[in-house]
């Protein structure tokens, strides 16, 4: 039991999920290590004083929260062993999953529905092998979520069933937020066949004492000046964002730009590794670092890194749903329900992965998103580029 006597720094590490009950409640960063080091020693009651929040409310709420959880090893498994009539599979976008998962055991039907959604850090491996063997859509779950390209636009993947006309979007959203829809971006499937939640859009973090003389980057085509070779750090582990910078910056600026992209690179790193770059023992250090916008807010304020945001887009991941079109009676209302304000909100709000919906607010001051569109999208062979786009990276890092 959680009392309000109990260090922060003890609570997290007894029960790392409740990360994101402080995070709703305006606490960022608790995973950053600097940050928990400042914060660590005080004590549940003082921390809340600080923040002027009622103590024994917040005491309570963690508490039920963890009554919650004990009943979430049943509910929330992967359930591809029960019976039901829907199968739902994908990835859930690792800051948000457990309340996106809390918000889907409430769906009214929550019973018969089979899920697999695992957390995007496991990557997409286990379920391309699936679909690359599957002859027919009926060896396909009924919906898929996830960010990423290669599995909804390869050939020998999720491209030969939409081809097939297998997919239809039931979301309901008619229009969506102008973030993404407006002068500069079109968004929405216009052949209303794949969905979107919202997107993962990748920005700089830049090491203000790494860059030294050098200006500061506000563009795409500024990380790829020869000025910053060897001086950028890439999410190259995380796929599907790293895919989402190849094509864009292959399609925006011509292969040459995979190469300078590759000659630009210091190290592979994951965002939590670059966020600690800027310690004195770090073994490398990055001027720039391209990340999700969600851990640039994780970044210490008076620090050494200032988060940029492009002035020409912050390129995007999207993150899809499918589901199937002749399964309407039964998907329709998960659709809808993925699809939802509630959704939307934990989404944007709690991840910063900003929404697709109209009615939300992604709190982005007008800031610009990069996207491919749906015309390149539809007339190329999208796996056959990302191929090239990876060959040409890796000839530049050489």
């Amino acid at each position: 039991m959680i009392t309000k006597d109990l260090l922060i720094e003890d609570v997290l590490r007894d029960y790392p999920d409740l990360i994101y009950v402080f995070e709703t409640k305006g606490f960022k960063g608790l995973d950053n290590e600097l940050v928990l080091k400042q914060v660590g020693k005080m004590s549940l009651e003082s921390v809340l004083k600080n923040k002027k929040l009622n103590v024994d409310v917040f005491v309570d709420l963690l508490n039920e929260t963890l009554e919650g959880k004990k009943s979430e090893d049943i509910t929330l498994v992967e359930r591809d062993n029960v019976e039901g009539k829907i199968n739902i599979v994908g990835l859930l976008p690792c800051p948000v999953r457990v309340p996106l998962l809390e918000a889907f055991s409430r769906y009214e039907n929550i019973n018969e529905v089979n899920y697999e959604l695992r957390a995007a850090s496991e990557g997409l491996d286990w379920l391309k092998e699936d679909i690359k063997k599957a002859d027919s859509p009926d060896e396909l779950a009924d919906v898929f979520i996830s960010a990423g390209f290669d599995l909804f636009f390869e050939e020998d993947l999720m491209k030969k069933f939409k081809d097939q006309g297998v997919f239809k979007d039931f979301t309901g959203l008619k229009d969506y937020n102008t973030d993404f829809e407006n002068d500069h971006i079109s968004l929405k499937d216009p052949k209303g066949e794949y969905s979107m939640l919202g997107v993962v859009p990748a920005v700089f973090l830049v090491n203000k004492k790494e860059l030294g003389d050098r200006p500061m980057p506000k563009t795409w085509a500024d990380v790829l000046d020869p000025i910053f070779e060897g001086s950028v750090s890439l999410p190259v582990s995380d796929f599907d964002l790293f895919n989402a910078i190849l094509i864009h910056l292959y399609k925006d600026f011509g292969p040459d730009a995979c190469v300078k992209l590759g000659k630009s690179l210091i190290e592979s790193m994951h965002p939590t590794q670059m966020l600690k770059s800027e310690k004195k023992s770090a073994r490398v250090k990055p001027a720039i670092s391209i990340m999700p916008y969600f851990f640039t807010k994780m970044a210490l304020p008076g620090s050494v890194l200032e988060a940029v945001w492009p002035e020409d887009g912050a390129i995007i991941s999207p993150i899809f749903m499918l589901t199937k079109s002749e399964k309407k009676e039964d998907v329709e209302p998960i659709a809808k329900m993925f699809a939802s304000r509630e959704i939307g909100e934990i989404m944007s709000h709690k991840g910063l992965f900003p929404s697709v919906r109209n009615d939300i607010d992604n709190k982005l001051k007008n800031n610009k998103f990069r996207w491919i569109g749906w015309d390149y999208i539809n007339s190329n062979d999208i796996g056959s580029i990302l191929k090239e786009c990876m060959t040409l990276f890796e000839k530049g890092m050489m």
